[in-house]
């Protein structure tokens, strides 16, 4: 028995810099015939592409996601096909018979038995927002850097504000950097007019932290650091301002993300709404936005033998996201449904696995929460939470069970 062909008429496009190959396999009484062209990935060409796959009648089309160069393809197609875009790993041709004909022919044929898993494509609105999420990411880590920057170059300096101080960057020490920096070779001003008054007894310390030496080329150097981060924060809070008037429309769904344990950052809430969207009927279940999300173990079973079974590098956005909320909910006593959850599993499993297992429940919630439109219930997790009260265990698998929890058995007897 043969495999079914789900899209008779169907398209698959080999990406590449500057030019596609695209092949249409079209099939009629089990007979497939194929049509191949190369267009360029200049717009006219992509608009050419467009225009071939309507002459033929064709609207499915899948194409592998090669780094970049697939988003001009799909923006041009979006409107007039219905776009399967495929991870590589699963659309990747035969070693010793690929060529670029090959590779799009390859395609088309496994995309007409469905054979493709696509991979998943929120809405362009929901696509911008990612992109700016992202981007003010990636702003975020350069602040980062300039600022162990700047504390490296003061520690070279043997100026060690940042023993005394909890944030080097925080009014009184900046206030202490901009004195040193107007005149390096004078440490010996008044430093309690610089400083908040909760720090005044912390003079002294202060006094030893800025007794150092900073060289003509440090506070060049320090300067510069200093001005390149004032700078990203000011593009930084630009960034924002378009991307909270971006995320207008979802403010009931924001509303709701930030019920969730541990998000209270309206940005946090944005960031994990940009990557999932807000229809959670893309996903047929909770466990399918985990595994999307990298936060379920992979099945890797051969001859009965199960192997490694650690977590996929998906969700390289949206899981330190979730691992990061999970970090700080886990030290919280305010739910202790999450907590003792996390308390059992660190038992057993260790801190690692505890906290991705505690992420999970966290997305689960979320994928319910904007499924079902209501705010986070945390009696849903304290009703899982308790264990049954009709299993029963034996005296010898209580005291194997206590040991391995860390127990020294005595007895009571004596």
């Amino acid at each position: 028995m043969g495999l079914k062909i789900v899209y008779p008429i169907c398209c698959g496009i080999d990406v590449h810099k500057t030019f596609v190959v695209a092949c249409i396999a079209s099939t009629d009484k089990g007979v497939t015939t194929y049509k191949r062209h190369r267009f360029s990935t200049y717009t006219k060409g992509l608009r050419e592409l467009s225009q071939w796959l309507c002459e033929n009648n064709c609207k499915d089309v899948c194409m592998e996601s090669t780094g970049k160069y697939w988003i001009p393809v799909f923006n041009i197609l979006e409107d007039s096909c219905n776009i399967t875009l495929a991870h590589p790993k699963y659309v990747k041709a035969i070693r010793g018979k690929k060529t670029d004909k090959k590779d799009a022919k390859w395609i088309a044929d496994l995309f007409k038995h469905d054979l493709v898993a696509g991979s998943f494509m929120p809405p362009l609105a929901i696509r911008q927002l990612r992109d700016l999420m992202r981007y003010r990411f990636k702003l975020i880590n350069f602040m980062s850097s300039e600022k162990n920057r700047l504390q490296n170059s003061l520690t070279v300096s043997n100026i060690q504000l940042g023993s005394v101080v909890s944030d080097t960057f925080g009014k009184s020490s900046m206030k202490i950097i901009n004195k040193l920096l107007e005149e390096p070779t004078d440490t010996s001003f008044e430093i309690e007019p610089l400083i908040h008054g909760s720090m005044k007894s912390k003079i002294p310390d202060l006094q030893l932290a800025i007794d150092g030496f900073i060289t003509p080329e440090q506070s060049g150097k320090i300067t510069v650091i200093k001005q390149h981060y004032e700078d990203l924060q000011e593009r930084k809070n630009e960034l924002e301002k378009i991307i909270l008037s971006l995320a207008e429309p979802y403010t009931e769904e924001i509303n709701l993300l930030l019920t969730v344990p541990s998000i209270k950052n309206i940005f946090t809430a944005i960031a994990i709404l940009s990557e999932i969207g807000v229809d959670m009927d893309v996903f047929p279940t909770a466990k399918h936005s985990c595994s999307w999300a990298g936060l379920t173990p992979t099945n890797n079973e051969s001859a009965g033998k199960k192997k490694s079974v650690r977590i996929s590098r998906a969700g390289i956005y949206i899981k330190p996201i979730l691992v990061q909320c999970a970090t700080a909910v886990v030290k919280s006593e305010k739910h202790p449904e999450i907590r003792n959850r996390y308390v059992r599993l660190k038992k057993r499993r260790g801190h690692k696995r505890a906290i991705i297992a505690i992420a999970r429940m966290l997305l689960t919630a979320i994928y319910h929460i904007l499924k079902k439109k209501e705010p986070y219930n945390p009696e849903l997790y304290q009703k899982s939470d308790v264990l049954p009260v009709t299993r029963e265990i034996t005296v010898e698998q209580a005291i194997k069970l206590a040991k391995s929890q860390g127990f020294r058995i005595t007895d009571i007897a004596n």
